[in-house]
């Protein structure tokens, strides 16, 4: 998956009123609206924040994902529909840096209930070092602050430059859940109580698996790991690992000499034996990396959708990834 930079897929003011139009002319024809069912209609711009919306309304809310199961949102593009559904929907609950063309359309929908998933929690600066210089300290449960290996020319962010990846960490993601909570409650005030529960229960859930985390990796013999998607600096930090990314290359391209013999340093030095791939993305340029390392290939799921919500879910895909990371980090 290539996160490097990307060309603004923006949404212009004049086609998106029009699109507006259309898609509110399509959802009212089909009867579409909360007053139609009792249901708060939830437009959430891909799954780790439909996933809020679902474990927090439970059988109050129904929730449109705009990223179709198993693609990739940073590419998203609305059609009129998705757009139109936007501005009927009742609540709106995104990511601020991540989707443009979702960013556009918020401000363009007129909605009153905004979740933003941003405004709940801290956002930090990673990936930023283009050449992977030592300048990180190893050790400490509180994350490494120097750490800033990771895509080359690669914002991962909003304007500000932060990485936007905060669900990965599952202590920033149950502030997110909170935020969402709260903003769900606003929206239907005559089922507060219930909103409050679930989300309660949720955050409670959240924290257990940031003790999982914690416990799993105890007994690590290397805090470094290798992907090629930059996606883990917040997971990283809050167990104080070290993620090593493949910096600005495509999935589907190869390595630079000057990265592959960085990486094969950090490899040696921090006794590294796996290059992370996502599930979603090209396995080709970490069975590169790998082979001319002799290192073995896992996957490292970002989390940015789920193939098969039926099967998966966050929490089940976290754990996954907490088995990968024990297994590639020794600390089984």
């Amino acid at each position: 998956m290539n996160t490097g930079p990307r060309l603004p897929r923006l949404i212009r003011t004049s086609a998106a009123l029009t699109a507006l139009g259309a898609g509110a002319l399509t959802l009212a024809a089909c009867g579409s609206g909360a007053g139609d069912d009792g249901k708060v209609h939830v437009a959430a711009s891909f799954y780790p924040m439909a996933y809020l919306a679902q474990q927090i309304g439970g059988d109050r809310v129904e929730v449109e994902n705009l990223t179709q199961p198993g693609t990739e949102p940073h590419d998203l593009e609305l059609s009129p529909k998705q757009t139109g559904q936007l501005s009927e929907a009742d609540m709106i609950v995104y990511l601020k840096g991540l989707q443009p063309a979702v960013d556009e359309a918020v401000e363009q929908s007129g909605v009153e209930n905004i979740a933003e998933a941003t405004s709940f929690t801290t956002l930090e600066k990673h990936g930023t070092n283009v050449h992977g210089e030592e300048d990180h300290e190893h050790g400490g449960e509180e994350g490494h602050e120097g750490h800033d290996h990771g895509h080359e020319g690669h914002d991962h962010g909003d304007e500000t430059g932060g990485d936007p990846h905060v669900w990965l960490d599952p202590v920033r993601y149950a502030e997110v859940a909170e935020g969402v909570g709260k903003q769900l409650q606003k929206a239907d005030p005559d089922h507060e109580d219930e909103y409050k529960k679930n989300t309660e229960a949720l955050v409670e859930k959240l924290g257990t698996l940031d003790e999982e985390f914690k416990d799993g990796l105890k007994g690590k013999k290397t805090d470094t790991f290798i992907t090629t998607h930059a996606a883990f600096g917040y997971l990283a930090e809050r167990y104080g690992l070290h993620e090593e990314a493949v910096a600005g290359i495509d999935p589907e391209s190869e390595p630079s000499a000057a990265r592959m013999k960085e990486l094969h340093d950090v490899a040696k030095k921090d006794e590294v034996d796996t290059v992370f791939f996502e599930n979603n993305a090209s396995d080709k340029t970490a069975k590169t990396l790998a082979g001319d390392l002799n290192l073995k290939t896992a996957v490292l799921s970002p989390l940015e959708s789920v193939k098969n919500p039926k099967t998966q879910d966050y929490f089940s895909v976290m754990h996954q990834n907490l088995t990968a990371l024990k297994t590639a980090l020794g600390a089984q």
